[in-house]
């Protein structure tokens, strides 16, 4: 469990590096994006690619097949399995990247019958259109090798990748973006870097794998009827990610016009960037739980839970307490004035987030050791509730009512059904749970939430990045201080028991 421990640490210290640089590298370019742009066109752009996130369902569910199986059959040492479970995803997104492109061709030629875009040039959107096809087509097939890498647990490697593709692509962008026909060179600029990053994980995986072999030869329907019984379900669960956080966006185009996409697609993007970093902790867990299965160490898995959900939930809701106090400084410094609903629509956004992400983790350890249909179903109810929700709330708060459909559910299905259900599988009572995950970090939380409140009372004077870097620093070494305090004390008052006794 120690070298399990050391290879955790030391991804997600890669993630979390990877992911800062990344956020920099997205905060100076969406400002800069839409400023180029403007709010209707940038619209338009997010409308679009919305409609192209769901050729994500092509993935099918096997993305988190391939990651699983390859970690099983590696730790087994199973070659044989191992490549045929890859061939079949692999033949599989082949197939997936022509409908892509189809679906694109057809989408490009009813162009002229969506209002949404009358007043812009319908070759432009076409060209988009199928620019942004082929970038799906590549990616699903790319996405084989980047599952191995995956599986593999070689997340230091897939971060390297990621980290060298948003730095091409700042500096793409920032060189060739125009005004004029500006959604083609940013369509066309992510498609090179699509090819590219997926070439990448191409190169890796075979080297990491030398075992590795994609070939007709090793299609075999056993194989296909066993990951479909996993796949099926984790198509379902994509199925509900993509109804929760994509469709949020088109329901603001239809009903409130694209001129309200920006202000909701800001808030939702920014939510995202803080969400990543988190979000590794469960993409690690996954892979981790298949291998800490298959090697019967049941006590070491109940650990890694409590001690992975908990630095989820400290992470998230000491973002959520930042944001709160800070949301519309960082807005207003990172976006310029024109913005006053997104710093509420960030707060509703992260309150569902402080539930979803550390559920998250439970429910990627459930799908690496095969659980998949109840937290599948789940998911997909969640999101449908969420959709209904949407458009309800929408008629009569705005883009609010679309951010509380969004949050309400999140909290309700999460927090009602998967928790309970997930704990009493693993057999995890919920008092261990709270004692191990939860109440440890309440004070730490307590004393970020006097900080951010003392400073944003008494300095008010902090719309600058300096001070904002400063705060977060600030922050951050709050959270620091009096968690090691507290395990300090803990340690102190056992050691002073032991000797008592």
């Amino acid at each position: 469990m120690t070298s399990v421990k050391r290879s955790m640490q030391w991804n997600v210290g890669a993630s979390w590096f990877v992911h800062a640089a990344s956020l920099v590298i997205g905060f100076f370019l969406m400002p800069f994006v839409i400023h180029k742009l403007g709010d209707g066109q940038y619209g338009v752009w997010v409308f679009i690619n919305c409609l192209a996130g769901y050729a994500g369902l092509l993935y099918l569910g096997f993305g988190q097949t391939i990651s699983r199986y390859v970690a099983k059959y590696s730790a087994a040492g199973d070659w044989q399995k191992l490549n045929e479970v890859s061939s079949l995803v692999f033949f599989v997104y082949v197939a997936g990247g022509l409908i892509a492109l189809i679906a694109a061709c057809v989408l490009a030629a009813l162009v002229p019958y969506f209002s949404i875009w009358k007043t812009h040039s319908v070759l432009e959107i076409r060209l988009v259109i199928l620019m942004l096809g082929l970038n799906v087509a590549t990616g699903l097939i790319g996405s084989v090798f980047g599952g191995v890498l995956m599986g593999l647990r070689r997340f230091d490697l897939e971060r390297g990748v990621s980290f060298t593709v948003d730095v091409t692509r700042l500096v793409l962008i920032v060189v060739f973006l125009q005004r004029e026909w500006g959604l083609l060179a940013i369509a066309t600029i992510y498609w090179v870097v699509t090819l590219t990053e997926n070439l990448g994980y191409v190169l890796l995986a075979y080297r990491q794998l030398p075992e590795l072999s994609i070939s007709r030869r090793h299609l075999n329907w056993g194989v296909f009827r066993e990951c479909c019984s996993f796949s099926g379900f984790a198509f379902l669960s994509a199925v509900a990610q993509q109804l929760i956080y994509a469709t949020d966006t088109i329901v603001i185009g239809v009903v409130l016009g694209e001129a309200a996409i920006t202000p909701y697609f800001i808030a939702l993007r920014l939510c995202q960037y803080l969400r990543q970093p988190i979000e590794k902790i469960s993409d690690i867990c996954m892979p981790t739980a298949g291998a800490l299965q298959s090697q019967m160490q049941t006590g070491n898995l109940r650990d890694l839970l409590c001690k992975a959900l908990g630095v989820t939930f400290l992470l998230s809701a000491g973002i959520l307490i930042g944001a709160s106090f800070f949301g519309t400084a960082l807005i207003q410094t990172w976006m310029g004035p024109g913005y006053d609903q997104t710093p509420a629509l960030l707060t509703i956004l992260l309150i569902g987030q402080v539930v979803a992400l550390p559920v998250g983790v439970l429910r990627a350890i459930l799908f690496g050791l095969g659980q998949v249909r109840l937290p599948a179903l789940v998911y997909l109810a969640e999101a449908v509730v969420n959709l209904v929700l949407s458009l309800i709330l929408a008629q009569y708060m705005g883009v609010q009512g679309v951010a509380w459909g969004t949050s309400i559910p999140i909290v309700l299905f999460e927090l009602g059904i998967i928790l309970p259900v997930g704990m009493s599988y693993l057999g995890i009572p919920l008092i261990r749970l709270l004692r191990e995950a939860i109440i440890p970090y309440l004070l730490p939380l307590l004393g970020l939430w006097v900080y951010s409140h003392h400073v944003a009372t008494y300095y008010p004077d902090h719309h600058s990045w300096p001070a904002l870097i400063a705060i977060t620093c600030g922050g951050g070494a709050v959270l620091g201080i009096v968690w090691c305090a507290q395990l300090l004390l803990e340690r102190v008052t056992t050691v002073h028991s032991a000797s008592a006794t």
